[in-house]
């Protein structure tokens, strides 16, 4: 008996917001996890002790983690009981459950604007700048007078009317700078609001990694093929710049 309750492991049930089902996804090969709905909300079971833990548990808005006793729900380090666990309830393992939909955008057209349900929110953390998107007239003497061995270390294209430089380390041009995260990037001191998403927006929208996506405060976002970047120089900037 006494071996028995010392390999006895906890019985964790998390409720969830219904809204907050497409987050999910960061969670949806884990095998073990299954998942009911209740209305407005969704519940899980089946964690292990490290995956309750887990930053990709933590980070999701609105969760509420129990301990299952005797048809109960404990709060962790509550000695009174918060809820009756809800008995009648249809379980099914999370990928199965997960049904995740994503509005249709034409990602072969460069330059459009394309609404997510992503939002940026600012953040107090340092970034170091991987990017610039600036006007192509404000850096033209920069671009002119950089020694050749320099602008070599970065790449460059076109975005609407302006320059996107991409590289490190980058010239001290004006405009609006820009930090990497997992292929994204975002405008310096800004952030998703929730840290999971970065990874699930790439799975879904730059699987193969062709892109950069370029974000806006708003949370808009340009997809930049990277093939469309090449090395920077004064002889391309110049070209360039008599076509725009």
């Amino acid at each position: 008996m006494a071996k028995d309750a010392a390999i006895h492991l906890n019985d964790y049930r998390a409720e969830l917001p219904y809204e907050a089902i497409d987050l999910l996804g960061t969670i949806r090969n884990w095998g073990n996890i299954q998942v009911a709905i209740e209305e407005d909300k969704i519940w899980l079971k089946g964690f292990t002790e490290e995956q309750v833990n887990a930053p990709e548990i933590k980070q999701l808005p609105g969760l509420v983690v129990y301990l299952l006793r005797d048809g109960l729900l404990f709060l962790r380090n509550a000695l009174v009981p918060s809820q009756k666990m809800p008995t009648a309830l249809l379980w099914s393992p999370v990928e199965r459950a997960l049904q995740l939909t994503w509005p249709d955008f034409n990602h072969n057209y460069f330059g459009i604007h394309e609404k997510v349900a992503a939002r940026l929110v600012q953040k107090e953390e340092e970034q170091i700048a991987f990017a610039f998107c600036a006007n192509m007239k404000a850096i033209k003497n920069t671009i002119v007078n950089t020694p050749a061995f320099k602008l070599a270390l970065m790449k460059w294209t076109v975005v609407g009317n302006k320059a996107l430089i991409i590289g490190t380390p980058l010239l001290a041009f004006p405009g609006q700078s820009y930090w990497q995260k997992d292929g994204h990037l975002l405008p310096s001191g800004w952030d998703f609001e929730f840290a999971n998403l970065s990874i699930l927006l790439q799975q879904k929208y730059n699987p193969d990694q062709s892109n950069w996506l370029l974000w806006a405060q708003n949370g808009s976002y340009r997809a930049i093929p990277k093939a469309m970047l090449r090395e920077l120089s004064v002889s391309s900037f110049r070209l360039t710049e008599n076509i725009y």
